[in-house]
């Protein structure tokens, strides 16, 4: 069952339960208003509590409802009910709360999270907006300023801030989800804790000079992106609305539009293609190196210490004859890697000379990198990936030749006005060779290194497109 009822003495407790991270799936929102019924039903509850078990609270959407048709019931549905509940509704957050699992914690009459609680609405990311009240019930919080930024970026809070805020109600030092809704629970039952339902609060005051800064903003870093302008005009609602509902309605006919905007549909697909790009494909069961040997010195190395206690790798700043992988630097003498040991070249993508073994080719810019083979060696491949990867080094896979340096010389022989095409010539050629384990990939480099439009999703996908249309 995704979603349970159980009470505890006076207080019932409705608690999620859909692994990974409780993602808002059809059953989960047919079961939180099953849930709430028999919680408000029960004559002998006095307050309910929403939960969820697991390492987070609701991390929002299910992906594997993406681009289908929603069944009933909704969750701008969902979330009116909780919130229209008549016994006080506490929420119990922990890990994160994000999207349509924060709409959820902000129809809930009081918040109380555990250490380390983040919260967000990443919609704008997938070329959406918060469609089921956050822009409504956000900014009632938080005010117009804050909750512009927090919606547009599509930002993480932390608990400090979400405090501050004024998102959240309290912090908790119990151990458990359950103890601190309990405890929180019978707070409320006893007067001490006094609830609130956040779409009854007054809307907040128009700001003007916040929402042009917004605007300019966008117009600076984003002009040709849909949503997060869409994102403007929903919390401009918010203060001129008369009332929840009028700002509701407004909400979700910006929603829609985002949903046929056709921006939606290339966000999404980068969404996924961020997705394990890591994996090299047919190899099975690899685990990351333990023993890696720093060799020379550059700046990637001065971020991997941290990450390489909590993954249980050991580095090492010389090699020696337990040494697995050797990442080299540029300049750097190769011959001092042990035999038996897997050797990764550092390089840029301007400076990508290698043909043979492992090289992790360095972007300038985005949150990605890409390690490719040219030995077709599958086992190292996915071994020194899943290492890079533990040390919370990002890498795109690929074989044979790299990648970025491809696009990067496509750009360099293109004019400027022709550069965006020049992308979208020389990526089906990649695919066509099999230097990459996915088309996607070629996207996902694009994009985050080399300036592709990100509403475009991608010079392969647009190629692709185009072959169609032209086919049709």
């Amino acid at each position: 069952m995704t979603v349970s009822y159980q009470r505890h003495g006076d207080i019932g407790v409705i608690e999620i339960d859909n692994p990974p991270v409780n993602a808002l799936g059809h059953a989960v929102r047919r079961g939180l208003i099953d849930a709430l019924e028999k919680g408000i039903n029960d004559p002998q509850t006095q307050a309910l509590v929403l939960l969820a078990s697991g390492r987070t609270f609701i991390a929002g959407a299910d992906i594997r409802e993406f681009g289908k048709p929603s069944h009933p019931p909704v969750l701008p549905d969902v979330v009116n009910e909780l919130e229209a509940s008549p016994k006080p509704l506490i929420a119990v957050l922990h890990g994160t709360a994000l999207g349509g699992g924060l709409e959820v914690a902000l129809a809930c009459h009081y918040r109380v999270v555990l250490e380390g609680t983040r919260v967000g609405l990443p919609e704008v990311k997938l070329g959406l907006l918060p469609g089921a009240g956050g822009t409504q019930r956000l900014p009632r919080l938080t005010g117009v300023e804050l909750a512009l930024d927090i919606i547009t970026s599509g930002r993480f809070v932390d608990t400090a801030e979400a405090l501050e805020a004024g998102i959240i109600d309290a912090k908790s030092d119990a151990q458990t989800p359950l103890e601190a809704g309990l405890a929180a629970a019978r707070n409320v039952v006893a007067g001490h804790i006094a609830p609130r339902v956040t779409g009854e609060l007054a809307p907040p005051k128009a700001n003007p000079a916040a929402v042009a800064a917004t605007r300019e903003r966008l117009q600076s870093e984003t002009p040709d992106l849909f949503s997060p302008f869409r994102i403007v005009e929903a919390i401009e609602a918010c203060t001129t609305s008369n009332t929840l509902e009028q700002g509701l309605k407004r909400e979700r006919e910006l929603f829609l539009a985002c949903m046929d905007s056709p921006q939606r549909a290339g966000l999404i697909h980068l969404f996924f293609a961020a997705r394990s790009p890591h994996l090299v494909s047919g190899v099975e069961g690899a685990t990351p190196f333990e023993r890696v040997a720093l060799i020379g010195e550059h700046p990637l190395f001065e971020a991997l210490s941290k990450a390489a206690s909590r993954a249980n790798i050991a580095l090492l700043d010389a090699p020696n004859a337990h040494t697995e992988l050797c990442l080299i630097a540029p300049n750097a003498e190769s011959d001092t890697c042990p035999p038996g040991a897997v050797c990764v070249m550092l390089r840029s993508v301007q400076d990508d000379h290698l043909d043979t073994g492992l090289g992790l080719i360095l972007a300038d810019t985005g949150a990605f990198h890409e390690l490719v083979d040219h030995d077709d060696d599958a086992l190292a491949h996915q071994r020194a990936a899943l290492t890079l990867k533990a040390l919370r080094i990002n890498v795109v896979v690929s074989r044979r030749q790299s990648i970025l340096a491809t696009l990067k010389t496509a750009l360099e022989n293109a004019s400027e006005s022709e550069q965006q095409a020049a992308l979208e010539i020389a990526s089906p050629g990649i695919a066509e060779r099999g230097e990459c384990f996915r088309p996607a990939d070629i996207d996902l480099l694009a994009v985050e290194a080399l300036d592709y439009p990100r509403a475009l999703g991608g010079p392969h996908r647009q190629a692709t497109l185009s072959r169609q249309e032209s086919s049709s």
